[in-house]
């Protein structure tokens, strides 16, 4: 098991890096997002998968340690392999990914070219239940203790009901809960406030 390497960026491919570690040059397939953070000759970690097939020996990086932990979740799929989850990854963040699965949101994730329909339906079937959503929605919050108790409920449910009244209105969950994602766990609305904040975030359709 091969956890990262350092090394040195020695050549910045299409679609992987070339990283001089100890004077061996590791071929490395990394979505687009990091490899366009990457600069010639710069010292960087990369975190990795190790891919043992029949006819080759593969390596798959990411910057950052939670895009590794959904690129192992979405290998966990069926009809997922590690090329369609890197494209999965090239197409969108990983907070965007986590808010499509979570808010069930097929079509956000077949944008991804090659993944199919089916096959989002499929990622969000096998791994909405490992989405915590309110961990989704708090994720950013910078807040010295949330709500608890019968107010955390409260607040929780009202979020919720405004999520089914956007969605009614044609918005994707996706785009509500990345909305919703930019408000300090600890605020309190009730739903209609709720939902005239999120409107004012991502536009009203008439």
């Amino acid at each position: 098991m091969i956890s990262y390497i350092s090394g040195t960026v020695a050549e910045i491919l299409p679609d992987s890096v070339i990283l001089d570690h100890q004077g061996m040059g590791f071929q490395i397939f990394m979505p687009a997002g990091d490899l366009s953070r990457l600069e010639r000759d710069g010292d960087i970690r990369i975190h990795t998968y190790f891919q043992v097939r029949e006819d080759a020996f593969v390596l798959y990086g990411f910057l950052k340690k939670e895009e590794l932990e959904l690129f192992r979740l979405l290998i966990g799929v069926n009809g997922v392999g590690p090329k369609a989850a890197v494209t999965i990854l090239s197409t969108l963040s990983p907070d965007d990914l986590r808010f499509a699965i979570a808010g069930g949101d097929a079509k956000l994730i077949s944008k991804a070219p090659g993944v199919g329909p089916k096959t989002a339906q499929r990622i969000i079937l096998d791994l909405k239940d490992k989405m915590d959503l309110e961990s989704i929605l708090e994720k950013n919050a910078e807040v010295p203790a949330g709500p608890s108790g019968e107010t955390a409920a409260s607040t929780s449910q009202e979020r919720k009901d405004a999520i089914l009244a956007l969605e009614a209105l044609g918005y994707s969950s996706s785009e509500i809960l990345k909305a919703m994602s930019t408000y300090p766990a600890d605020t309190q609305m009730d739903s209609e406030s709720w939902i005239r904040e999120i409107l004012k975030k991502i536009g009203l359709r008439i």
